[in-house]
């Protein structure tokens, strides 16, 4: 199978509105494909065509190498689902939670029970596994939601903004249960508005908006949309950064920008560049606290390739 997920051409429209416009979005095996989108782009929509909850208006698709048109049972035996809100019964324990969704996938009492209690502990939910889910807080009860997708061992896992409403902490929580997934061989496809999150965890990245792919690649690959690289220099001496602003400006051929904290940067073409532009402060003396080369973040690839920030309402589709 050369892909865990794949979909061409899907579209959907709700009345006068098109959701997806044509979408493609493929992710080998054993890997996270990252969806980026600002609100109303079509990330949710084409997640539940995926998981078989609405059907395409035209395109096709398979998961797991099943079709999700002819055989959406046996897809939905194939994948795990976290939308982007906790989905548990806050009225029942985490066991509860976890052995009533193992008696829906048909397991048999005794396996289901076995599957929660390894799962919690592999959540670090076993303290608070007798306790109503309720009286979880909103870490713990995304952990549960998420481990309540993997109570049918899935091949493919859908995470549709998983982290949202979550504290940087809790965040890298869900980060490492992801990472772990992925090294168990189970295939991830994440969509998010955290673009450090795609950064962090995605093998691939497709940017969505207006329901079409508009750019896919590594992170690496994307930010290079934007074009060449940045140098920033800190001077040891702040009263130096006009001389270390001066050398940066002669190397690249253009203004070098202080936008505060007393440093410099400016935008090259590449290594050479950086390596002739230490040499040049090293020769005039000036010591620095910070230097560094660095690709654009995918704040600047996204805002280049959509004209807006992720995190923007506008457009929201139905």
């Amino acid at each position: 199978m050369d892909h865990a997920i794949d979909a061409e051409g899907l579209v959907k429209r709700f009345g006068r509105t098109t959701a997806l416009d044509g979408i493609t979005l493929t992710a080998r095996p054993g890997t996270v494909l990252g969806v980026l989108g600002p609100n109303g782009a079509g990330k949710t929509t084409a997640v539940r065509i995926l998981a078989t909850l609405l059907r395409p208006d035209a395109g096709r698709a398979s998961v797991a190498g099943i079709d999700v048109l002819r055989h959406p049972s046996r897809v939905r035996r194939a994948i795990g689902l976290t939308g982007q809100y906790a989905s548990v019964d806050e009225d029942l324990t985490g066991t509860e939670n976890l052995v009533l969704i193992g008696r829906l996938l048909d397991l048999r009492v005794r396996e289901a029970k076995a599957r929660a209690a390894r799962l919690l502990e592999e959540f670090g939910l076993a303290g608070a596994a007798g306790r109503r889910a309720g009286t979880y807080s909103g870490g713990m009860r995304r952990r549960l939601d998420l481990a309540a997708g993997l109570v049918g061992n899935p091949e493919v896992i859908f995470l549709d903004e998983p982290t949202t409403g979550l504290d940087p902490a809790k965040r890298e929580d869900m980060w490492a249960i992801v990472r772990r997934l992925v090294a168990d061989g189970v295939t991830v496809l994440l969509t998010t508005q955290y673009l450090e999150e795609a950064d962090a965890l995605a093998d691939a990245i497709s940017v969505v908006d207006h329901g079409r792919v508009i750019a896919h690649g590594t992170a690496g690959e994307l930010k290079r949309v934007v074009g060449g690289q940045t140098v920033l220099v800190r001077p040891a001496d702040p009263s130096r950064l006009e001389e270390a602003s001066a050398i940066l400006a002669t190397v690249a051929g253009r203004p070098a920008e202080s936008p505060g904290n007393g440093v410099a940067t400016v935008p090259v073409g590449g290594d050479a560049a950086f390596t002739e532009i230490v040499r040049r402060l090293e020769a005039a003396g000036i010591s620095v606290t910070e230097l560094s080369l660095h690709l654009p973040s995918l704040d600047e690839v996204f805002l280049t390739l959509t004209g807006r920030g992720a995190h923007d309402e506008e457009g929201a589709a139905a």
